[in-house]
């Protein structure tokens, strides 16, 4: 039977290219023998219930425990209605239970037990019908909200002081957050902000993404079945630009081998492998799709706006920085400070906030390009500074992350420049007071520096004329842009401030520097 890249759901062995589902989770079979509660969380698309169903069938298959994943998701519905969500709780998870375990470790008739405690006397009265201990997983939990959730955290803790006689052995709860994360409206907040009522736990444990030899493993079995290889420069690319994310790693090998490079007799390059990643991010697939919605919560705000507009976090709470770290969003950046998590993701975040703005932008006749279809960047600078002129400022509204609606309209200007015709890429990172943007089209490629020159600091000229300079270097080029926009609140109005004017850096390059 022919296997594929998965990018949905669990993998299934038979059909999926996958990797040893546990072996990116050590050491749990010490926690289940020390009949440890705990807690497995990442983002959405990395693994966990691959991982997990994969654990419990092994513990299972090893004769000394009744393994099984279950899911809390069927309750989410029912976030004020402890008593309805234990309900459809329990109808999952026997139909799981029946569906996992040999005839002999299947569980008894469910007991009748009154509202906000069946979840306990349920896991109670299999743990003693099970001839074996009782190790449970219960995945989604995080779907559960409010007065739904803390019934069934408070049905566990409860319980766990009998195990394992008269409770399960061990339980661990999948998701995409720790349990302070969970979400509770009551107390006047959206979080626990605590363990408590799961302060059973021993680990809060992540299940951390791909290393590089461990995406050449999975795109080498890819080869070993087909022929097709993957270059060295190919498993590279890939890895470096996922940072070996799962989704995004399967992502860019399935679109290549079922719809680019059919052919098996032809290797797949690192050319492939970028051409993958602006087909995804351009389709904006479930899971890059979701990064949006991530965009608009109020702490991911906070932290990711400094980041693009290249400011420090200032007086962010840690909770909300490893919040952001625990969706996947962010790493620490090995040489210091907080990064977004991946260039693909890099590239995502400031094209999402780019919507809305691309989506106001009027008619714009391309007035860039030369008869022959060849982008000119002098008609291309003439073009925006008459786009800013007239729709810079009423534009800059429908941005949703205010300290960079102005480099957001600009990108948005700049992708319908380059709209089927090229590409646009981004640099930013925290700290660093700027973003630089590397816009292709055909064979021209244009460095671009944005500044933003903000009250109580100094004219960003000189310093942006110079790391201008150093990035154009990296780039080989000779020619760019630095675009200054003024947000102090007694800058000129647009039509005084609005110019352009070229000089030469110190290294002998043209920079034409914009004004905005």
């Amino acid at each position: 039977m022919s296997r594929w890249f998965n990018t949905a759901g669990p993998c299934q062995g038979d059909i999926h290219y996958m990797l040893p589902p546990t072996v990116r989770l050590p050491n749990l079979s010490r926690l289940i023998e020390q009949r440890n509660y705990f807690v497995i969380h990442a983002p959405r698309q990395t693994g966990k219930t691959t991982a997990m169903l994969a654990l419990a069938q092994q513990l299972t298959e090893s004769g000394h425990y009744t393994a099984v994943m279950v899911s809390a998701e069927v309750g989410a519905p029912f976030s004020h209605d402890p008593g309805a969500a234990e309900l459809a709780i329990l109808g999952a998870w026997h139909d799981a239970a029946i569906d996992s375990l040999p005839q002999q470790l299947q569980p008894p008739t469910w007991p009748n037990a009154e509202a906000g405690q069946r979840i306990q006397a349920t896991l109670r009265a299999w743990s003693q019908s099970s001839p074996r201990p009782l190790v449970l997983f219960i995945d989604e939990i995080d779907s559960l909200q409010d007065e739904a959730l803390i019934s069934v955290l408070r049905q566990l803790r409860d319980g766990y002081r009998a195990r394992p006689n008269n409770f399960p052995l061990s339980v661990g709860l999948i998701g995409l957050r720790d349990v302070r994360d969970y979400k509770i409206a009551s107390g006047g907040s959206d979080r626990l902000n605590t363990a408590s009522p799961f302060n059973i736990k021993v680990r809060s444990l992540i299940l951390r993404d791909f290393n590089a030899t461990e995406v050449k493993q999975l795109y080498q079995q890819h080869t070993l079945d087909t022929g097709q290889i993957f270059t060295t420069s190919a498993i590279e690319t890939a890895f470096d630009l996922t940072q070996g994310q799962p989704w995004l790693v399967n992502a860019l090998a399935k679109e290549i081998v079922e719809e680019m490079v059919t052919d098996t007799s032809v290797a797949i390059t690192a050319e492939h492998i970028h051409q993958a990643k602006e087909i995804l991010i351009k389709r904006q697939d479930t899971h890059l799709d979701s990064l949006a919605e991530r965009l608009r919560d109020k702490r991911v705000k906070a932290i990711i706006e400094p980041i693009l507009a290249g400011l420090e976090l200032g007086n962010v709470p840690n909770d909300d920085i490893q919040f952001v770290i625990d969706l996947g969003l962010c790493k620490i950046d090995p040489l210091g400070g907080l990064a977004i998590a991946n260039p693909i993701y890099r590239e995502v975040l400031p094209r999402v906030l780019t919507v809305t703005p691309m989506a106001s932008l009027p008619q714009i006749a391309p007035t860039w390009l030369t008869p022959s279809g060849k982008l000119d960047t002098d008609a291309l600078l003439q073009a925006f500074l008459v786009f800013w002129r007239q729709h810079g400022e009423p534009l800059l509204g429908s941005a949703a992350y205010h300290e960079i609606a102005p480099h957001l309209v600009l990108m948005a200007f700049l992708h319908r420049v380059v709209n089927g015709g090229g590409t646009l890429e981004r640099e930013y990172a925290i700290g660093r007071d700027r973003m630089d943007l590397c816009l292709r089209y055909g064979d021209v490629t244009l460095g671009i520096e944005l500044k933003a020159w903000r009250d109580k600091r100094g004219d960003p000229t000189e310093s942006g004329i110079e790391q201008l300079d150093s990035y154009l270097a990296r780039l080989g080029l000779n020619f760019g842009w630095l675009v200054i926009f003024d947000l102090r609140a007694k800058a000129l109005p647009i039509e005084e401030r609005l110019s352009s004017q070229v000089t030469t850096t110190k290294n002998g390059r043209s920079v034409a520097i914009v004004r905005a």
